[in-house]
């Protein structure tokens, strides 16, 4: 079993950063592919980004391609996702996720999650 526990969220202004940590207990996530994901105020929840068990492989979704940067310290059993230029549109609660493979496209998609984290919000001020 992993447990999966989200940090870093919070209140920022339009144009500021956040980082959000993800730290994985249980047992070792090295092996698995991880992702973000996102659920705005009455939307669904949508893929953010994903990394590749290793870390050489990553994928964005396109309303964050160039803002946001995935990352993870398996030494650390940790996953980052480093957000910058943020709008009121990322308003959201924010969750980690561990995939059911090495691949991050597997650990893109919704069903092919493992395990999920229980969310940190972040608020974008205009």
């Amino acid at each position: 079993q992993v447990q999966l526990v989200e940090s870093g969220g919070g209140l920022v202004q339009a144009g500021g950063s956040l980082r959000l940590s993800c730290a994985a207990s249980g047992r070792t996530v090295s092996s698995y592919a991880m992702a973000w994901f996102r659920r705005a105020p009455g939307k669904e929840r949508e893929f953010v980004a994903a990394i590749s068990w290793s870390g050489g492989s990553t994928g964005y979704a396109d309303s964050v391609k160039g803002r946001f940067t995935i990352s993870r310290d398996n030494a650390k059993n940790t996953v980052y996702l480093q957000m910058n230029s943020l709008k009121p549109e990322d308003t959201a609660v924010y969750y980690c996720a561990a995939g059911d493979s090495r691949s991050w496209p597997a650990a893109a998609m919704a069903h092919r999650v493992a395990y999920w984290g229980t969310g940190t919000p972040v608020n974008v001020s205009s």
